[in-house]
């Protein structure tokens, strides 16, 4: 997952767990993704995977995909387990406080 405050992208391979997942409170869209002139030059031969927008338009702590007040991606614990195979380990995750 790469976030853009506040847009989120994925790849097709998350996509495609989050759709056989059935979660609530998700949609995906086209994302047209660029690399900097920094990045390709620290980065000549690294391709990006292909990208989609996650649009989290949910209840943030009802559904399985929101957004806070704050603006923060909020998930529930079945995304984050759905997600777990694909390294989430940078992730900042923290409890959701909200109503």
């Amino acid at each position: 997952m790469v976030a853009s405050f506040p847009c989120f992208l994925v790849t097709e391979d998350v996509k495609a767990v989050i759709l056989k997942g059935s979660f609530s409170g998700v949609t995906f869209d086209d994302a047209e993704v660029t690399t900097s002139e920094l990045f390709d030059e620290m980065q000549p031969d690294q391709k990006l995977p292909p990208f989609v927008w996650l649009k989290a338009n949910g209840d943030a702590g009802r559904d399985d995909f929101g957004i806070a007040e704050d603006l923060r991606l909020v998930v529930s614990e079945r995304v984050l387990d759905a997600l777990k195979p694909f390294g989430i380990s940078n992730a900042l995750i923290e409890p959701f406080e909200g109503s």
